[in-house]
């Protein structure tokens, strides 16, 4: 039989790969990641494809010879969007799997049910997503945007572009609430108005009659911080009450959870989104990153979301962490961190900012068009000057709380 080049080269990589699993088996037990995402329960459009760059990322370190000369092994759980299960798991994977570290939550809730757990049990925490800001502890690190980085650049583009008078709709949850007062501020920063807001919680609908209040109030744009795979719904609705392009809507969560792809064209093109990752991002590191991607899930995978690639970039900054320290070991981990790690991702340069555990990096805004995103401006080493405002680490090591930010 004759075996085509595609067949030959999976072949080869296939033997390579398990030529570095024995290798690495030889040299020392496996190191442990542990990962808590929802893969259902409502949430699995966003936990999917962390899940799934994670797994790439892990595949890509032991396919460079592990870590410190070890495989690395990646245990996933699945908490089901369920509070209870993220407490049960984040439990079982401290004390069962003995992780050298967590990465776990989706939302601001499973974080902070997640967090307390890892300290408790002394281990190292990574939270990959956008939020609301304020977190302040040592064991944590956050890869995600912060609303200084996103929001402010957004609203700013709103008002410039369409007005200053926006309606918000939001995520009945901490998030959703926080994201609603950014908006707020600087709305008010840029002479604007809020004319109104409304929170929905996650299993909400219908959304007709909200549509009926935008309609009468004529903001001129909407700022949609909803969430989830029910408040779809609204996008739907907002289409088929002709609203779509009469007034110019914003979000920094949309296409978090694939929405642009999950929608129509005509459904969702002309939304505007700010986030760190986009994968139309044109420079040589993410189109590689794009295409073994590609390779690895097929080049049908629906789309690289920003959480996904917040989650790769995540393990790659540990990684170098880990490299930096000489072990895996949670405390010399975290003083290499704190040196301000950075480096070269698919999202551009992204650093640690040591008395916040957060991260500098590039932000982007992008309009909606055709399930793609494409980008329209680039704001560069944007850093998390919210949390930054409450947040020293080097100065106070043991604070370990989450501030709501003053402004």
């Amino acid at each position: 039989m004759k075996l085509t080049r595609r067949q030959v080269l999976a072949a080869f990589g296939a033997a390579t790969a398990m030529s570095f699993t024995s290798r690495l088996a030889a040299q020392g037990a496996p190191i442990t990641v542990s990962a808590l995402y929802d893969l259902s329960g409502g949430l699995e459009s966003y936990g999917q494809p962390i899940v799934d760059a994670l797994r790439f990322a892990v595949e890509e370190q032991n396919a460079k010879g592990g870590l410190l000369g070890r495989e690395i092994k990646l245990n996933v759980y699945d908490p089901q969007s369920n509070m209870q299960r993220y407490a049960q798991f984040a439990r079982q994977a401290a004390l069962s799997d003995k992780p050298a570290v967590v990465f776990a939550g989706i939302t601001s809730a499973s974080r902070e049910v997640v967090r307390p757990i890892m300290r408790q049990f002394n281990t190292l925490y990574f939270y990959a997503n956008q939020y609301e800001g304020g977190v302040c502890d040592r064991n944590m690190f956050a890869t995600g945007v912060t609303p200084g980085q996103t929001v402010e650049k957004l609203v700013n583009y709103s008002a410039k572009n369409h007005g200053g008078k926006v309606y918000i709709v939001a995520a009945d949850y901490n998030y959703g609430q926080i994201i609603a007062d950014w908006v707020k501020k600087y709305t008010a920063d840029n002479g604007g108005e809020v004319l109104g807001v409304e929170f929905f919680p996650m299993d909400v609908t219908d959304f007709k009659t909200s549509i009926s209040k935008i309609q009468a109030a004529k903001p001129d744009y909407v700022w949609s911080a909803l969430v989830g795979g029910a408040h779809i719904s609204f996008y739907r609705q907002w289409k088929a009450a002709g609203m779509l392009g009469k007034i110019p809507m914003s979000s920094t969560t949309f296409a978090g959870g694939n929405e642009h792809v999950i929608l129509t064209p005509e459904e969702s093109n002309g939304i505007m989104v700010c986030q760190n990752y986009l994968q139309e991002l044109d420079n040589p590191l993410n189109k590689q990153f794009v295409a073994d991607f590609h390779a690895r899930f097929g080049a049908d995978y629906p789309y690289i979301t920003e959480l996904g690639v917040g989650a790769y970039q995540g393990f790659r900054l540990w990684v170098a962490g880990v490299e930096k320290a000489g072990t895996v070991d949670r405390l010399p981990v975290i003083k290499a961190l704190e040196s301000g790690i950075s480096l070269e991702a698919p999202s551009g340069r992204i650093s640690i900012d040591p008395k916040t555990h957060h991260t500098t990096m590039d932000v982007h805004i992008a309009r909606v068009e055709n399930g793609g995103l494409l980008p329209v401006e680039t704001f560069e080493q944007q850093p998390p000057a919210d949390t930054a405002m409450v947040c020293d680490l080097i100065a106070n090591p043991d604070d370990n709380q989450q501030y709501v930010i003053d402004f």
